[in-house]
């Protein structure tokens, strides 16, 4: 066992004394040596009921025959950190808790890792440290919120706190109202309710089989969650002695179904940075094409918050992901393997889709084409993406004049005071993974525009990102950023860009030599932040297009 080299032999007689000092018995320390990496805090809706489900973990890893210890690792939520200076520090943190876990697991020599996580950066960080370490590892995501409910309607955190600024603004819903909403929109712990990325995320940690069946869509403080949670105790244990890793289950395969499953059920963008990072740890080739080539040919098949009126809950309901894998059988690898020790074809075979409008066949499908389509032309010669099922039919194509601004705030501003009008292509630059720093989701100006009623008038363009949560033709990750000195840092004032969804082209109507001359006089501006991680993160950083992997 990989614990045995601080645990036995005459030299390791001081370690034995520290470990006895935690109370471990004699007998305790023949068994395998478990890791629970949890990311609780009391601060995020999605992590404030771990607490439970680290004594289920336990409960399993103890029944199992295993030792377990605690250990943790930071967490940010996404929706609180949202405009404002604190979102340059989300997608760091995913590097950091992925730099966290390797120190921590190696320094200690554990024979096994459960992780617990469930919000946006936390579970492709924990991922990505499972993949770099490659001992035998589980992950156990805490389970979507249930829906929020006012006014006789079910109700969740984007449509109904998000945009209720823009319509509070507009007029369209009272102080009281909105008050009213803030209220209920979230009312308990739990992801939020959508295919954001949280929720994307633990679906496709699923999918790529490094959850056990029926852990993605398993809600948030419920009994079946309590039983995935010790079930995952259990097996880890036989992981650790039978010494299966996250590599023989992280193949190409299982990150060709986790893509297909993101596009099947029109996931959030942000995967298209984290899959290639968990990849890159993998030791697995991936890169922006394999998202387009998969979703010219996986049709979308369900309509869950926000691009549609379903909820994680019914998804839950209709058969998880489990039934979500049997409805695209003909399309995904059925030889992938579990961490449960069963092939996707398995799984499939014991699985029932019991509600066939939330989960449709292939051949019924809402759209068919995948939830995600990357876009290349002058503006990003490396790509940039767009969640297509977001985008409504009269949007797929779009032309209009460049409105720049090179921050979120700026352009936020605008927002706020009325200036963005149809016909307007709003551009937010310097927001990119080195430029940020931090790469920022832009939901505020996002959902604040679809309130404002604007999202059938009005395309927004950046080298930043999208919450999961982002509606209407929002165009992210743009690359090369601007502040590599890309095509999107030489873009002017009423320029025309055209956005061409089918066609997947997006283009910045100036010619050759009208960028070439923008080019000589461009300057690098000084950076927005000068002290601290994330001086050191900027330096290091890569390009979107590579999934923004600290080099």
């Amino acid at each position: 066992m990989n614990s045995d080299r601080i645990k036995k032999g005459v030299t390791r007689a001081p370690h034995r004394a520290l470990l006895y000092a935690t109370g471990v018995t004699k007998r305790a320390m023949t068994r395998p040596f478990i890791a629970l990496v949890s990311s609780f805090t009391d601060f995020i809706p999605g992590h404030a009921g771990m607490r439970d489900l680290e004594r289920y973990i336990e409960k399993g890893v103890h029944s199992g025959g295993g030792q377990m210890f605690y250990t943790s690792v930071p967490g940010v939520c996404d929706g609180i950190a949202m405009g404002h200076v604190g979102m340059h520090y989300s997608l760091p943190t995913r590097d950091l808790i992925a730099d966290i876990i390797e120190c921590v697991i190696t320094a200690q020599a554990f024979d096994g890792v459960i992780f617990l996580t469930n919000c946006d950066k936390i579970t492709p960080g924990m991922l990505m440290g499972a993949a770099r370490l490659n001992i035998p590892a589980i992950i156990v995501t805490a389970g979507p919120m249930a829906a929020g409910y006012f006014e006789k309607q079910r109700r969740d955190l984007v449509h109904d706190a998000f945009e209720a600024v823009g319509r509070r603004l507009s007029g369209e819903i009272s102080a009281k109202q909105l008050e009213g909403l803030e209220m209920c929109a979230c009312p308990g712990s739990g992801s939020c309710q959508g295919l954001f990325t949280a929720n994307t995320m633990a679906c496709l940690t699923e999918a790529m089989g490094m959850s056990i069946p029926g852990c993605a869509t398993g809600l948030a403080v419920s009994a079946n969650k309590r039983r995935i949670a010790m079930d995952s105790g259990e097996r880890i244990v036989e992981l650790a002695v039978q010494g299966i890793r996250p590599r023989q289950i992280m193949t190409k395969k299982a990150f060709e179904n986790a893509v297909m499953v993101d596009l099947a059920l029109g996931g959030s963008t942000n995967t298209v940075l984290h899959l290639p990072a968990i990849a890159h740890e993998a030791g697995v080739k991936m890169d922006l094409q394999m998202f387009d080539r998969l979703g010219r040919t996986t049709p979308q098949i369900t309509s869950i918050r926000p691009s549609g009126n379903y909820f994680m809950e019914d998804l839950e309901y209709a058969g998880g992901l489990p039934a979500v894998l049997k409805s695209m059988r003909s399309l995904v690898h059925q030889d992938a393997q579990n961490v449960n020790g069963q092939t996707v074809g398995q799984i499939i075979s014991s699985a029932s889709i019991l509600d066939d409008d939330v989960i449709r066949t292939l051949d019924k499908a809402y759209r068919p084409q995948g939830g995600i389509a990357i876009l290349k032309g002058n503006l990003a010669p490396r790509g940039c993406v767009v969640k297509q099922s977001a985008v409504s039919e009269k949007m797929m194509k779009f032309k209009g004049k460049a409105r720049v601004f090179d921050a979120e705030e700026n352009a936020m501003k605008a927002v706020m005071a009325g200036r963005i009008k149809p016909g307007d292509v709003v551009v937010i630059r310097y927001e990119g993974p080195k430029g940020g720093p931090g790469m920022r989701e832009m939901l505020s100006a996002t959902s604040a525009i679809t309130g404002m009623g604007l999202s059938d008038s009005v395309a927004l363009i950046t080298d930043g990102r999208f919450s999961g949560g982002t509606q209407g033709p929002c165009v992210g990750h743009i690359s090369p950023e601007a502040m590599e000195g890309g095509p999107i840092g030489l873009v002017r004032e009423g320029d025309v860009i055209s956005i061409d969804i089918p066609a997947r082209k997006i283009t910045l109507g100036v010619s050759a030599k009208e960028l070439k001359a923008r080019a000589k006089k461009w300057k690098r501006p000084a950076p927005k932040i000068k002290k601290g991680y994330l001086v050191r993160y900027s330096r290091n950083v890569s390009s979107a297009a590579d999934g923004g992997i600290l080099r």
